[in-house]
């Protein structure tokens, strides 16, 4: 597997990740409007095909992950991991911390990013709908005391 920065010709791929992904996806053209900010990166996960993606908006020395997701028949393999732990190295020595929201229902995510060191540092209530949720926000801190003993 290759994680890459995401070229303009694979929008509409990403997009039909998202549609096969989440109960409200990003459009076509929502992707493309983060997609040509200064302040969003997007990567691919390929193998023979794009099976993954995530995305970040920086801002100053603070990180949003906008959204990871990875095709259906492709999960369980590790690569939403992948994704996340290519994010923490490639901005661990830039951001102060990397942050994120996600539904308590989804186990897998929860448990995945808490394995990358993320610890929860609030909650937005009523954050999601159909089936309206709180969201957890997650952060993963860096250049902290804690982080230089690991």
């Amino acid at each position: 597997m290759i994680i890459e920065e995401l070229k303009e010709s694979e929008i509409p791929t990403i997009a039909e990740i998202e549609k096969k992904s989440f109960h409200k996806p990003w459009s076509e053209e929502s992707i493309r409007s983060s997609f040509n900010s200064s302040a969003c990166k997007f990567f691919t996960a390929k193998s023979a095909t794009i099976v993954g993606y995530i995305g970040i908006s920086v801002a100053a020395d603070e990180g949003y992950i906008l959204n990871v997701a990875v095709l259906p028949e492709s999960r369980g393999q590790g690569i939403g991991k992948a994704l996340v732990k290519f994010l923490i190295e490639k901005y661990r020595y830039i951001l102060r911390f990397i942050t994120l929201e996600v539904r308590p229902s989804n186990y897998a995510a929860v448990n995945l990013y808490s394995s990358l060191g993320f610890e929860k540092v609030g909650e937005r209530k009523n954050y999601y709908s159909a089936p309206t949720e709180n969201a957890l926000l997650l952060t993963k801190y860096f250049n902290s005391d804690k982080e230089k003993t690991e």
